[in-house]
């Protein structure tokens, strides 16, 4: 048995073929993600890999919708979303399969 942190990872991923990790597969990959209020990340999609993201806590928008906590969004290969926190907010994240380089940025206005 081991311990770990999450503050010790990078931006909370803890399972996945990337290091650190806490188990190193290509299978999926995991997070528990914390935002605060007003951080932005731009428009994006996979084209491998369906993402599931769990509301954990807070509110975010994500593609113009907003969502509370105990909301779920799966977002399937091909759909495109930005992501907001309307407030602080922690997010748990899984993406299947752990596709490295999967996250193509959408250009600004192209949409």
């Amino acid at each position: 048995m081991y311990t770990a942190r999450l503050d010790e990872l990078v931006k909370g991923w803890f399972v996945g073929n990337f290091a650190p990790t806490l188990y190193c597969t290509d299978a999926v990959e995991v997070a528990v993600k914390r935002y605060t209020a007003g951080e932005y990340e731009p428009a994006h999609f996979h084209k491998i890999a369906t993402e599931l993201t769990v509301i954990v806590s807070g509110r975010v928008r994500m593609n113009g919708v907003a969502y509370q906590e105990g909301d779920i969004v799966v977002m399937e290969p091909g759909d495109v979303t930005d992501f907001e926190a309307l407030t602080d907010a922690v997010n748990t994240v899984v993406k299947l399969p752990g596709a490295a380089k999967d996250k193509y940025l959408i250009e600004e206005g192209a949409k």
